[in-house]
């Protein structure tokens, strides 16, 4: 088989399965090829290595990277039509200490309104009621779990008439009305940078794709306290978690408390009647609002209404 026609099988597979990521991993004796779906990771084939590092090679040509270069990290990105879609795949590569590449493709669906299913449908409401107070909304859950897709909805509910200004990386979901910036650190444009250059466009509301280090939680946090609304992500197992990431990235506890208007924890579960909905418990800092809705208390909730079985209850019980 060509190796066009293997990768274009692979990513048609990977399409039909809504995948976000694909990997090429090497073992002593082939390479896996895996997915990452709302189902969790799954493996799709088995390729001999000869015919693996022909696929990486491809991949690398079409995204712009060295081919001759195995053992350090390289990111590329490349253009896809499948299944009536435009695609980007953004292509990241790394060597391993026996020289064998690793590879992983990760799958952006331009155009794709995506609208998350929640179980508890009144919970897409009250996020929108706290986002009538500017200060840091910010979320956590594990990766693929629609906590992109949750504050760009969240985003589009705001006044036609707000600035609204994206930085991301990378950029997921394409929204006309937004300016959407994409982090590249190889041309200097980090996610600091870019929101330094971004609060002189005077926002009305920021989205951060990923508070990831000390400088940009400072930022973002100054962007809550002088007035913008913000809307970011955080990488935490679990809601109590989110404030003590914080306070890791050096911000202050009285900063926290001044800029924080909720904590949010989202994941994607499996459900009885449709493939998968989003749980969400939240933690608010507006005295008007519920002050808290914990994830003990909606996992057991769903359980008790039966939409979840209790094998998921069990794996999920904790976040």
């Amino acid at each position: 088989m060509e190796i066009k026609q293997l990768f274009q099988e692979i990513m048609t597979f990977a399409l039909e399965k809504r995948a976000s990521d694909v990997y090429f991993l090497p073992k002593s004796q082939n390479y896996e090829v895996k997915m990452h779906t709302l189902q969790g990771v799954i493996q799709l084939s088995e390729l001999d290595h000869a015919t693996a590092q022909r696929v990486l090679t491809y991949c690398k040509y079409r995204g712009g990277m060295s081919i001759a270069e195995k053992r350090r990290p390289q990111l590329g990105a490349l253009r896809l039509r499948g299944l009536n879609r435009n695609l980007r795949i953004r292509l990241a590569t790394v060597g391993s200490f026996n020289q064998h590449e690793a590879l992983v493709l990760r799958i952006i669906y331009d155009g794709d309104q995506r609208h998350c299913q929640f179980f508890n449908p009144q919970v897409l409401n009250q996020l929108q009621q706290l986002t009538q107070h500017r200060g840091l909304l910010l979320f956590a859950g594990p990766t693929g779990s629609g906590k992109t897709t949750t504050i760009y909805e969240l985003a589009r509910s705001l006044p036609i008439t707000d600035m609204i200004m994206a930085i991301e990386d990378p950029v997921e979901i394409f929204e006309e009305r937004f300016l959407q910036l994409e982090v590249n650190e190889q041309a200097g444009m980090t996610y600091s940078n870019l929101l330094k250059v971004g609060l002189r466009q005077r926002p009305d509301v920021f989205i951060i794709g990923e508070i990831r280090d000390q400088e940009t939680a400072q930022i973002a946090i100054r962007a809550a306290l002088s007035g913008h609304l913000v809307l970011s992500t955080i990488h935490d197992k679990n809601l109590a978690g989110i404030e003590e990431r914080l306070l890791d990235l050096n911000v202050t506890k009285a900063q926290c408390q001044a800029a924080l208007t909720a904590t949010v924890y989202q994941r994607l579960l499996p459900s009885t009647s449709t493939d998968t909905k989003a749980l969400v418990a939240f933690r608010s800092n507006v005295r008007s609002q519920t002050a808290e809705v914990s994830w003990q208390t909606e996992i057991q909730r769903v359980k008790q209404q039966g939409v979840i079985t209790n094998e998921c209850f069990q794996k999920f019980e904790n976040g």
